[in-house]
């Protein structure tokens, strides 16, 4: 996931590389994991990908807004995207990408972990269904929930 958002914004992946974003979430998991102890896998998925969500925000804070080291390029030029990406499925500026993570820690409990599985750490429906002792209907129900709540509380920027 850390590789495909930042093929997605190439001028993150100026300044941090894949492996920077998966080793400081697992760094956050690991340390996280001296207090929390996850009593199942379900658990344990939830817990990593929150742990990636929150490394994402603060990826995204880091680099936006005009204080931030990513708000100016060596030219003096405004911080851009690349306009050329067509991703409906991702935020298109840094702002609103933290603005993203941050919704989805705001989801409902269910359909939360439904996302995190999928869009987080990459599960396919029916080893997210599997995992969750649910249906693959019950599973879609909530990945269709999930991004019609996201979608309704932010007009639609984030995901179609």
């Amino acid at each position: 996931m850390a590789h495909r958002m930042l093929r997605k914004y190439p001028g993150v992946g100026r300044f941090d590389s894949t492996d920077d974003i998966l080793g400081n979430a697992a760094i956050r998991l690991h340390q996280s994991l001296h207090v929390v102890k996850p009593d199942s896998a379900r658990k344990y998925w939830g817990f990593a990908a929150l742990q990636i969500r929150r490394t994402l925000i603060d990826l995204a804070r880091k680099y936006s807004g005009p204080e931030g080291c990513g708000a100016n390029t060596e030219s003096g030029n405004q911080f851009q995207i690349d306009e050329q990406v067509d991703d409906r499925c991702e935020p298109l500026n840094l702002e609103s990408w933290a603005a993203f993570h941050t919704a989805v820690g705001d989801l409902p409990p269910e359909e939360r972990e439904v996302f995190d599985l999928l869009f987080y750490d990459g599960l396919k429906q029916h080893e997210a269904a599997k995992l969750l002792g649910i249906s693959l209907a019950t599973l879609k129900r909530r990945w269709l929930a999930a991004r019609l709540i996201l979608q309704e509380k932010h007009d639609g920027d984030f995901l179609d």
